[in-house]
């Protein structure tokens, strides 16, 4: 290279290096900075995130884009910043800006009527705020505006406007979902061309639904009023990619044209009124991910090929559940390949699950609860090696729970209740160590309790009712580190109550919650709702929800022997149920289960005195302590009046009235012990009092309601 081609080529190296400075060191237009600080003057800014607008150079401003050879402001960009506050009307001075985005922050105020001034928008995206007053008719001057995003600003309100389809015909984007509008959707935006992505889902819109005269990309109108039969869109059979119509109240079949959409991707028309049967060749393109038909009226079978597939394409989400589908599950669901979640729960299905089930090794969720399916789970379902939750609940299923299932080492939900399935819990299951939510119950399982399940190292919720289990508790049976409901209700286990072991259970000790179902049998009723979030690559994540009181059921067992005073020290048990066992000694104090809101020690031989003020307690609603042992005065300031009935069948019991004699009548001796012999412990001492004091018709009546297996014996014969 020559000296003077050197020469050249840094010269020209310095030029770019220089213009590249320049175009760095942009100066904000005077007037326009001006406008911005008086702006950002009316803004509470508690993350200071606008602390370095300072200065005149424009790409030091967060959040502000300048035009290169004037610096007037032409974006603004300040979205997720926690502001709040006022937006000054001098920002409406900015009469270059194209692009304003204020989403994702804390504005309280109305719309402001000034931006119908700013003629150059093409953006107004102030979504997930709190704005209120509606949309200004200042709006309509902005005949350059492309995207209108005013979605989760529930206080808005108000009727869509009449202008909102002919104000802008280069409007290709109008997101206006969860902001409390009302009405019909306005004749303007049913024909507005330019229009690809209309958001109206979550309001309080209402009125027929209507064909569309656009090419959508984007529809969304679920969670509204609307009402009608369902169109074909025929104007968008090319180009629809998602339709949401869910939670409204469409009527009629589902039509044939349905299937019609060469790129359709998501289609949600759950929770309406759709009838009758789906027609038996009605097949949806191989482009579809997500299909959901859930909580809606449809009967009949299910269409043996509901939709297309190819190796790589096809349904990853089936949601059929919750109508009256009869019939068998079809064999060719198993060939959708793709499959991640399949709920076919809440309807009238009958036969067996397929067979060829373990073909489908995508298969996060399987939730096939709620029919009338017979037969085994079939042993290939273990080729479904990714499987998060298995919800085959209230069913006629049976046999054996297999020991192979153990390679299901991911699954976090197991949910066989309400079967018939027979046999012990398998050694082998403590393989599947990621169990969180466990449901055995109303089954015909039996054998003791085994070390598997202390494998179970995230176990939260275990229920193993009205089974036949028996043998004694084990010593960990409290040891799990994450336990909210245990419930062993209902089964043959005898022997003592094991400690509690207070390191391990801490969640009954520190973890407050607030619970809406009250005590009675339905809180044993607990079915995890599972969610699921299709991402935009079509990959599925999914939670669920546990709703269940924090509480141990040990109910009607043949249990004895002291209860653990470890149980009356968790703070964070909500109930306690121990009723029908042969459970004796004294009831040591309640005041430490702050959260307590119901506990039944009903039907067994405990005795002594009743423990000391619950008046603490303000959430107990349910208090059983009948058919017991228990002696010695009440007073009405310990707070058990609030609970009639508590306390029937201690006949030793003398429970203060307002009169200041016991409830019964009799006038106590003693305040401080109703009996003076209520110091002798146990039924035989008390049917030794009895012997001295009354005739043995008292005797009987006492001895015979102070044992647990007799009075079991009794009130089952009476009822």
């Amino acid at each position: 290279m020559t000296h003077h081609h050197f020469c050249y080529y840094l010269t020209l190296f310095y030029l770019i290096l220089h213009c590249v400075t320049l175009s760095h060191s942009i100066d904000i237009h005077p007037q326009d900075k001006k406008s911005l600080l008086l702006f950002k003057s009316s803004l509470h800014d508690p993350s200071q995130s606008l602390t370095n607008w300072v200065g005149s150079n424009c790409t030091t401003w967060v959040g502000i884009t300048c035009e290169n050879t004037t610096g007037r402001v032409v974006s603004i960009n300040l979205n997720s910043m926690n502001l709040s506050g006022q937006i000054h009307p001098n920002f409406c001075n900015l009469l270059y800006l194209e692009k304003v985005d204020f989403s994702h922050n804390n504005f309280t105020c109305t719309l402001p009527v000034c931006f119908g001034d700013l003629l150059n928008l093409r953006v107004i995206d102030l979504s997930h705020n709190r704005f209120h007053g509606g949309i200004p008719n200042s709006f309509m001057r902005l005949k350059h505006l492309t995207e209108l995003v005013l979605n989760e600003n529930p206080p808005l309100g108000g009727l869509l406007p009449f202008w909102i389809g002919n104000f802008s015909a280069n409007l290709e984007r109008v997101q206006l979902g969860y902001c409390s509008f009302s009405g019909s959707i306005p004749e303007s935006l049913l024909y507005l061309k330019s229009l690809k992505y209309l958001d109206l889902g979550s309001n309080l819109l209402s009125g027929n639904l209507v064909d569309f005269q656009q090419s959508f990309v984007f529809l969304n109108l679920g969670s509204n009023q609307f009402t009608g039969t369902l169109p074909c869109f025929a104007a968008s059979v090319q180009s629809l990619t998602v339709l949401n119509l869910s939670n409204n109240s469409i009527v009629g079949g589902l039509p044939a044209c349905i299937a019609n959409f060469q790129a359709l991707t998501h289609l949600n028309l759950s929770r309406n009124h759709l009838k009758y049967r789906i027609y038996s060749r009605l097949v949806f393109s191989e482009k579809l991910v997500v299909l959901d038909l859930s909580n809606n009226e449809l009967s009949g079978p299910i269409p043996s090929k509901i939709a297309e597939t190819t190796e790589k394409l096809g349904l990853v989400f089936l949601d059929l559940s919750h109508n009256q589908f009869s019939g068998e599950i079809p064999l060719k669901i198993t060939e959708l390949k793709s499959l991640q979640a399949l709920f076919l729960s809440h309807n009238l299905l009958s036969g067996e699950i397929p067979a060829r089930i373990g073909n489908l090794t995508y298969l996060q969720v399987i939730d096939i609860s709620h029919n009338s399916l017979s037969g085994t789970i079939p042993f290939s379902i273990v080729g479904c090696f990714q499987l998060y939750a298995l919800i085959l609940n209230n069913n006629n299923l049976s046999g054996v729970i297999q020991p192979e299932f153990d390679a299901l080492d991911i699954l976090r939900i197991l949910d066989i209740s309400n079967n018939r399935f027979s046999g012990a819990i398998p050694l082998t299951l403590a393989g599947c160590k990621s169990l969180e939510i466990v449901d055995f119950s109303s089954n015909d399982l039996s054998g003791s309790l085994n070390d598997a399940i202390t494998k179970w190292t995230n176990l939260r919720y275990l229920s193993l009712a009205w089974n036949k289990f028996n043998g004694n508790l084990p010593s960990w049976l409290f040891a799990f580190q994450a336990i909210e409901t245990m419930d062993l209700s209902h089964n043959k286990f005898s022997g003592f109550i094991p400690d509690i072991n207070l390191k391990g259970s801490l969640l009954f000790n520190t973890r407050n919650v607030t619970v809406k179902e009250p005590f009675v049998e339905a809180t044993k009723v607990f079915e995890p709702r599972v969610s699921v979030v299709v991402s935009d690559s079509n990959q599925l994540s999914f939670t669920y929800d546990h709703s269940s009181m924090f509480g141990i059921d040990l109910s009607d067992n043949l249990l004895h022997g002291e209860i653990p005073r470890g149980l009356f020290g968790l703070s964070g048990l909500e109930y306690l149920n121990l009723s029908n066992n042969f459970l004796n000694g004294q009831l040591p104090g309640l005041q430490k289960m702050q959260s307590l809101k119901a506990i039944d020690l009903s039907h067994n031989s405990l005795s002594g005195h009743i423990p000391g003020n619950i008046s603490s307690l303000q959430d107990l609603t349910i208090l059983n302590l009948s058919y017991n042992c228990f002696s010695g005065y009440v007073p009405q300031k310990q707070g058990y009046g609030r609970f009639p009935g508590a306390f029937a069948g201690n006949p030793d019991l003398c429970l203060e009235s307002p009169s200041g004699v016991c409830e019964d009548g009799r006038i106590p001796s003693n305040q401080g012990s109703y009996f003076k012999e209520d110091k002798m412990d146990g039924p035989i001492s008390v049917g030794i009092f009895f012997i001295s004091a009354f005739v043995s018709f008292d005797f009987g009546v006492v001895v015979l309601f102070c044992s647990a297996r007799t009075r079991k014996y009794i009130l089952q014969t009476k009822t």
